[in-house]
This record gives structure tokens, C-alpha cells and sequence, in this order.
């Protein structure tokens, strides 16, 4: 046991750094592909698109609790590696970029709810702990293209995608060679297709639920747009010359350890009061930014989005935790696996809808949107304390 989840967390952190590697390049690909700088927003919702569909279809065929969960995870970092090595083919066309984002978002649908699933195989009572520590692999995977794209500034964006379908593979051989089947795991030989609802018919299920939507509408539009805020801010302070990749990486990154701060702290306080907190942090982040994205002061900037960037993303692990602790034992993958399809469906809706205001409202003001998901996620807590307490 101690060395198969540190061994779970690593091969996370080294498959998920597929899932920005567009974006650390995406200005390479822009100019390229003559494409406008918002082309960003394109390239997150094809690989965001595709971990939806695929997370449907692990869902409703129950992938995670029918067949060894290492073996799926394998499979799909090898899929999503190749899919990645992609787009650095030749006479590359803008469809055939969002294909290939789309198909490793697809596989990338195998390895993140799968990784959580075998991490609740393997422990129950500090699962939140450790979901913290498995989250904050994420973070610091989706961060770390752009600590790639920083320190090979002075080479061809190649290598990016090169170093995340390396460490891809090497992350899915991990997983197969060292980490076997959990002793808690529950095997379902009969395909139901229906699987995947039966933990919405639970009230504490369905609360850990919408509060990880309403983080999720958040969450990846902040990302993905956070290079946009650092050179809007160097647009309109020419002195600033803020290093738009490094800062990427150190702010995205930062959330890593918030989520393996607040697993630890879940050993503590209740998981639960822990998310609503973070949820309700986030929330006041998005509420204020207009006016602190307008500040003169490079430091206080920099200050309030390394905050924003900690607690977007400590209430992960936390829903996470409560939505595997909460679902029927028999289907947990599938239950992890529909969440997370629903969650990062509306992680496209929040990230096109953004990119269609940055038309008609000004860059500082496009956030103030992303509030409406931390709101709705807190007022679910507060509707299902209600339902539990009532029985219902």
C-alpha cells in the first residue's frame, strides 16, 4: 500500500499533462493556422469534448467497473499519447488539430475518473486525503506544458507535445506493471446500461454532484483563459513584460497544492465544509475581478490571481471524495465517470459562451460570468442539507 498510491499519483500527473498540451503551443498553432488568439477556447473545448464523449461512453458500457481498471487506464494512455504525437504530423489543417484534441480528450476519459476509481479501491477511510494528493496530480499534469513551452522557448513547439506523449506512456506502463487491482473492488459482469443513474437517486450523492457542476463551470474557463488575462495585462502596462508561460504554469500549478492542502485538511474538518468553503472563496474571486484585473499593480495582480488560483480548484478533490464515498459500491467508476461527463460539459458551455462575450464586453469584465456556477453549486449544498436532514 505505500507504494501503489504514490505510484497511482504519478502516473496521473504524467498522463494528464496531455490534456493542455495544446494550449501551452496554442499561439504557435494560431500563427500557424492564421488563427485569432481566442483560437485557444477552440482547442480547450475539442479536448474537453472529447473526455465528454468518452466519459459517456466508459460510462454507459461501465468500462471502469467491468474490466480491470489498470488495464483501462493503460489503454487509454497509450490512445491518448499517440493521438497527441498527432499534431505534430506535417501540412497539419485546423480541423485535423481539433480532431486530434479531441480524440486525446477522449481517451484522456480512461485516466483521470479511472485514476480516482483505483485510488477508492485501495482506501476508503482517508480517501479524501488521498483524492487530494491524486487531484493535485491533475493540476500540476495540465500545468506543466506550459512550464515545458517556457523552458524550450528557444526550441520548436514540437518538443512539447514530444515530452507529455513520453511521460504519457511511461505513466500507463506504471500503472499496468505496478499497480494491480484494489481490495476493495467490486466487479460488475452484467452490462447496465442504466448503471450510471443510480447514485442520483441518492441525496448525498446528488449534493456532491451539482457542487462539483458549479465548480466546474469555473474551474477550466479560468484556465484556459489565464494566459489571456496575463497578456491583457501586459497589453495594457507595456512596462510589465509579465512571462506569460512561466506565470501559466506557476499559477495553474499552484492549485496542486492547494488540493493536497485541503485533503490533508479533510483529515480534520469535514470534506464537505471544506469544498463549500473553497467553492464560496472562488465565487468571491470571480465577483471582485473587475476590479482587480484593472489594478496598476503588477504585485497585487499577480497576488489575487495565485489566490483565485488555489481555491478554483481545493473543492475538487473534496466533490470528488464525496461523490465516490456517496455512490453504490458496485457502480463507483461509473458514478465517478458520469460526473465527471457532466462537469466537463459544462466546463464547454462556460468556456464558449466567455469566449463569445470577449466581443462585446471588456476583458476585465468576462469573468464576473463565471460566478453563476460557485452560486448554484452552494445553494445544491444548502437544498440537500435540507433533504437529508428531512429524510427525503
Amino acid at each position: 500500500m505505500p507504494r501503489i498510491l504514490p505510484v497511482i499519483v504519478l502516473a496521473q500527473f504524467f498522463c494528464t499533462s496531455l490534456w493542455f498540451a495544446g494550449n501551452a503551443i496554442a499561439a504557435d498553432l494560431a500563427a500557424m493556422l492564421q488563427q485569432p488568439p481566442t483560437f485557444v477556447a477552440d482547442l480547450t473545448s475539442a479536448v474537453q469534448l472529447g473526455f465528454i464523449s468518452g466519459t459517456l461512453v466508459f460510462a454507459l458500457l461501465a468500462i471502469a467497473d467491468r474490466f480491470s481498471p489498470s488495464r483501462v487506464f493503460c489503454f487509454s494512455a497509450l490512445a491518448a499519447a499517440l493521438c497527441n504525437l498527432g499534431i505534430n504530423l506535417a501540412e497539419l489543417e485546423a480541423g485535423s488539430l481539433l480532431t486530434f484534441r479531441f480524440l486525446t480528450g477522449f481517451f484522456l476519459a480512461g485516466i483521470y475518473p479511472v485514476g480516482m476509481k483505483i485510488a477508492a479501491d485501495y482506501v476508503q477511510a482517508s480517501l479524501s486525503k488521498w483524492l487530494g494528493f491524486l487531484v493535485g496530480a491533475l493540476v500540476l499534469g495540465t500545468a506543466f506544458p506550459h512550464l515545458l513551452k517556457s523552458v524550450t522557448s528557444q526550441l520548436p513547439w514540437q518538443y512539447v507535445t514530444l515530452a507529455t506523449s513520453g511521460l504519457a506512456v511511461l505513466g500507463g506502463l506504471a500503472m499496468l506493471l505496478l499497480v494491480p487491482d484494489g481490495p476493495y473492488r467490486r466487479t460488475r459482469q452484467r452490462l447496465q446500461v442504466t448503471a450510471f443513474l443510480s447514485g442520483f437517486r441518492l441525496p448525498r450523492f446528488r449534493a456532491a454532484a451539482f457542487g462539483y457542476f458549479g465548480h466546474m463551470w469555473e474551474l477550466y474557463t479560468f484556465w484556459a483563459f489565464l494566459p489571456l488575462m496575463l497578456t491583457t495585462y501586459n497589453s495594457a502596462h507595456p512596462g510589465a513584460n509579465l512571462p506569460v508561460s512561466l506565470l501559466s504554469f506557476l499559477l495553474i500549478g499552484a492549485g496542486g497544492l492547494a488540493c493536497m492542502g485541503s485533503g490533508l485538511l479533510s483529515l480534520i474538518i469535514a470534506p464537505r465544509t471544506v469544498a463549500t468553503t473553497a467553492l464560496a472563496l472562488s465565487g468571491l474571486c470571480c465577483l471582485v475581478s473587475p476590479l482587480v484585473l484593472r489594478s496598476h499593480s503588477g504585485g497585487f495582480f499577480l497576488s489575487f490571481l495565485f489566490c483565485w488560483g488555489l481555491v478554483v480548484v481545493a473543492d475538487s478533490p473534496m466533490f470528488s471524495s464525496l461523490v465516490a464515498q456517496s455512490a453504490p459500491d458496485a457502480s463507483r467508476g461509473t458514478a465517478l465517470t458520469i460526473v465527471n461527463c457532466i462537469g466537463f460539459a459544462l466546463t464547454v458551455v462556460s468556456i464558449q459562451v466567455t469566449s463569445w462575450l470577449s466581443d462585446y464586453v471588456q476583458a476585465q469584465d468576462l469573468y464576473l460570468l463565471l460566478a453563476v456556477g460557485p452560486a448554484l453549486g452552494l445553494l445544491a449544498q444548502l437544498g440537500s442539507r435540507r433533504e437529508v436532514a428531512t429524510g427525503a
